[in-house]
């Protein structure tokens, strides 16, 4: 019954901005070190960044001073600010998170993507 849902995705030119959200619904007793992972075609999926519950964040080496990972409990949302865009990460982004229910326990879910377009 649990559901994460990306937005935020799109067009964007090299250098640009965009942010992407991820909202969790269904019965949730807590969601666990929520994160953003992408794949681009032919590529391996990549981990971007996580977030633990003490606001401890790690990044991918490819995204680090450029892209900003936060989350706000009160909503089940988590949020990737992705600034000076690169062509390089074009890509579909992933929300990940393990989330707790009491039909389920502990288990891992992912959304279903948003695509996210850097070109010129």
């Amino acid at each position: 019954q649990v559901q994460l849902v990306e937005s935020g995705g799109g067009l964007v030119q090299p250098g640009g901005s965009l942010r992407l959200s991820c909202a969790a619904s269904g019965s949730i007793f807590s969601i666990n070190a929520p994160g953003w992972a992408r794949q681009a075609p032919g590529k391996q999926r990549e981990l971007v960044a996580r977030i633990t519950s003490g606001g401890s964040a790690n990044y991918a080496d490819s995204v680090k001073g450029r892209f900003t990972i936060s989350r706000d409990n009160a909503k089940n949302t988590v949020y990737l600010q992705m600034n000076s865009l690169k062509p390089e990460d074009t890509a579909v982004y992933y929300c990940n998170a393990l989330i707790n229910t009491q039909a389920m326990g502990v288990r891992n879910y992912w959304g279903q993507g948003t695509q996210v377009t850097v070109s010129s």
